[in-house]
């Protein structure tokens, strides 16, 4: 009698893990309806990080494209538990590669038409990252520098400068603070990142910065 219940016992343990696997799947499962809502006109969000929360301000005036994209993003909870993976002194904080390469993946068939820059890549000011014409898709920087006018005019792959979406309000302190002394070296293997996500991270920069989770304020 007592192997049966052993066995009774295991059979619930095995189910009760399978089912919080599933779940967890489930949570992640791309779905396309999160590439159309349109955000706010203004919109705040708070970012919670390993060392702390940052507060921004979103405007659609800035940028269109981009604002609801970030929205998006922020809505459907892609930025949890994301590493900060690009901290380069006087520069740049990037981010914006998931844990789960599948959400990668799928994030990047909707890539977004390039629009003119309004504001101005000022301290605090937020960004997308690109790396072409119309190649936004879910990386974002901090300009933890004034990077303008240099950032607001570049040209590369017959695209002009980085459109502005968003601003730090509070917290900038916090984002001053990550971890900084890798500087560009992970931001070299993103195919590693995209594929591997943060076991490949915790284990070649274990000191990186993390972003918990980001979500609207009302």
């Amino acid at each position: 009698m007592k192997n049966i219940l052993l066995g009774k016992n295991n059979t619930l343990l095995f189910l009760s893990s399978l089912l919080l696997i599933l779940a967890a799947c489930n949570r992640n499962a791309f779905k396309e309806k999160w590439t159309t809502p349109q955000a706010p006109e203004y919109f705040k969000a708070r970012f919670e990080t390993t060392k702390g929360n940052f507060d921004i301000e979103a405007r659609r005036e800035w940028a269109p494209i981009g604002v609801d994209r970030l929205y998006q993003l922020i809505q459907s909870g892609f930025y949890e538990d994301i590493a900060l993976f690009r901290v380069v002194p006087d520069y740049v904080v990037q981010f914006g590669i998931h844990n789960d390469s599948t959400l990668n993946k799928a994030w990047r068939k909707f890539p977004l038409q390039d629009e003119p820059v309004i504001e101005k890549n000022t301290l605090g000011t937020i960004s997308f990252a690109r790396a072409g014409k119309n190649t936004r898709t879910t990386q974002i920087y901090i300009n933890i520098n004034n990077n303008s006018p240099r950032l607001d005019t570049l040209s590369y792959v017959g695209v002009s400068g980085f459109p502005v979406i968003a601003k730090v309000t509070d917290g900038m302190d916090v984002v001053l603070s990550f971890y900084d002394e890798y500087g560009n070296a992970p931001a070299g293997k993103q195919d590693s990142i995209h594929t591997y996500g943060n076991a490949f991270l915790k284990r070649n920069y274990p000191q990186l910065d993390y972003l918990k989770k980001a979500y609207i304020l009302k």
